[in-house]
């Protein structure tokens, strides 16, 4: 099979990166069905179908005669958030039931449903908000089953930027649901937005299929004893045949860590429920409310304020097209993303977590400063410095707490109730996109620009939390990450030096690895990997296993 390239002395195999790209259409999913509807609330066919319209309006005057209501603008744009956080609820336990793989294909099914509602009605907007609400159901299951899946499943030294591809495909999918918006906002008749809907379809239908023939999470498959099977979805994702991941010292480690992992949670808990995310122990508590505060700050930095609404924004601040100005901030949002991945693999993650909610705050004060000292529509160069702040703090959301929050989701849970936290923290996300979509426009109308002083704070406070709680669990296995979380020794500001027992620090870790794949599939002595009756065992100099068993390190 071969590798198709190695990161510090690790084989990649090339499934690793088909397993990114086809997993990551979840997030396209996600993006295609949050960028859509900016641009669909703005159509004529659709306003002259769906909003209230004084008499006698046209095709050619729904623009001006037709508007919908608070209520109903809302409701047809938060009713998806709505499905969603259900639908991250339910994630769980179908994911822990039937395996990853097989909730995202059930899940693709729903949101397939979902589109089907939307695009059957041509006059009742509450049919179309609840083929909205159905496939949301399915976007917030797969929101919660894909980063977790892919944590799960890529190598350690690309499992940052992996992860990241969700968020990337997230804002791929917002730029092309633009694109083709503007491409049929002059269809005449419904099909100017039910092609853009419609479409929709073909993205779960390529996740389903393509998922079909990528591995299963090996920690899924160690919990539920098929650690045979979890060997070959290792060996696949560092392009080995199962035969050769048996005789070669790393993906018998991996697997060993999870099966002790997997023991030392059998053994010391009983079968996780939901109230095993809520106890104190071993800081499941900490990590689940860690979580959760995460993915609702990320709502709250405000990026959906321009996702949902933007075209509707940038109308009032004098841009005459402002389908244009969208597909500039998709742009923005998409090639920023490059760049994050990057960044979080590079860098770590907590600080550029914290860099990035005061970068963004700091221009959210200049958007809203400006749109309030003066008139936008009277002074053309305060629209256009508007412009250039919103994406400016689309730049720095891209690269910093768009892709961070989503992989730290996948990373930051122990295996035992991993899925449930996911989808907790996941749900947290879904309240406050509802709670944004449903009353942004009774804010704006309340106090217009000012908002953006609100979400500048929040990211203020999002860097706050990122300091003073979230642990550094970059270039670490999933066990040693919940290991370092568990050692009284270990602080959120001194966790970037923490590292697994059996290692000096985490460039050790690289070197090891280096050292694994110079002597040819033979592990060094001190870190051997040993078969015995058929069970796998690594032992150091300690006899202990790195990151799992032992006394960490922490190095001053």
């Amino acid at each position: 099979m071969g590798a198709l390239f190695h990161i510090e002395g690790v084989p990649i195999g090339i499934t690793s990166v088909a397993l990114a790209l086809i997993a990551s259409m979840g997030g396209f999913i996600f993006g295609y069905d949050t960028g859509q509807i900016s641009d669909i609330l703005l159509m004529p066919d659709f306003l002259l179908r769906f909003a209230d319209c004084s008499s006698g309006a046209t095709l050619e005057t729904a623009s001006g005669a037709c508007s919908f209501t608070d209520v109903r603008s809302g409701l047809i744009v938060a009713l998806l958030s709505i499905g969603t956080l259900a639908g991250a609820l339910m994630g769980a336990p179908v994911a822990d039931f039937l395996g990853r793989r097989y909730a995202m294909v059930v899940e693709c099914g729903v949101f397939i449903i979902g589109v089907i509602v939307q695009i059957t009605t041509t006059h009742v907007w509450q049919q179309f908000a609840v083929g909205r609400l159905i496939s949301g159901l399915g976007v917030g299951a797969l929101s919660a089953a894909v980063p977790m899946y892919q944590a799960e499943t890529a190598p350690a030294q690309i499992r940052g930027s992996l992860t990241a591809t969700y968020q990337l495909f997230i804002t791929f999918g917002i730029l092309i649901a633009y694109c083709i918006s503007i491409g049929t906002r002059s269809y005449n008749g419904p099909s100017s937005w039910q092609t853009v809907v419609g479409i929709g379809i073909a993205w779960p239908v390529i996740l389903s299929v393509g998922i079909l023939f990528m591995p299963e999470s090996p920690r899924w498959l160690v919990f539920h004893n098929k650690s045979d099977k979890a060997l070959r979805s290792i060996a696949l994702v560092h392009g080995m045949t199962r035969e050769e991941a048996q005789d070669h010292p790393l993906p018998s480690k991996y697997l060993a860590e999870i099966q002790n992992n997997v023991e030392f949670e059998r053994q010391f808990a009983a079968e996780s429920g939901w109230l095993d995310c809520f106890r104190p122990h071993n800081k499941v508590l900490y990590r689940t409310l860690l979580g959760m505060s995460l993915q609702s700050l990320q709502q709250l930095t405000g990026a959906n304020y321009f996702f949902y609404y933007g075209a509707t924004v940038f109308q009032s601040v004098g841009i005459s097209d402002s389908f244009v100005t969208q597909i500039i901030l998709g742009a923005v949002n998409f090639g920023c993303t490059f760049g994050g991945i990057f960044i979080m693999e590079k860098f770590g993650r907590r600080w550029p977590l914290i860099l990035g909610g005061i970068w963004q705050s700091m221009w959210l004060f200049v958007f809203a400063a400006a749109g309030t000292a003066k008139v936008p529509q009277d002074n053309p160069g305060i629209g256009k410095l508007m412009i250039v702040a919103a994406c400016l703090f689309i730049l720095g959301y891209a690269m910093t707490w768009a892709p961070g929050i989503w992989i730290l989701i996948g990373e930051t849970f122990p295996t035992r109730t991993r899925a449930k936290q996911a989808s907790l923290a996941t749900a947290s996300n879904w309240v406050w996109n509802f709670l944004l979509a449903f009353f942004t426009p009774f804010i704006i109308n309340a106090i217009d620009f000012r908002y953006g002083f609100v979400f500048a704070s929040c990211n203020l406070l999002g860097a706050f939390v990122v300091y003073f709680f979230l642990y550094e669990s970059s270039d670490l296995s999933l066990e040693a990450v919940d290991m370092m979380y568990i050692d009284p020794a270990c602080k959120p500001w001194t966790s970037g030096r923490w590292t697994p027992a059996g290692y000096s620090s985490r460039k050790d870790i690289e070197e090891q690895g280096k050292a694994a794949q110079a002597h040819k599939g033979f592990a060094p002595e001190e870190n051997r990997v040993e078969h015995a009756n058929g069970n796998e065992k690594t032992t150091t100099n300690e006899g202990k296993i790195p990151g799992v068993n032992g006394s960490p390190h922490l190095k001053a």
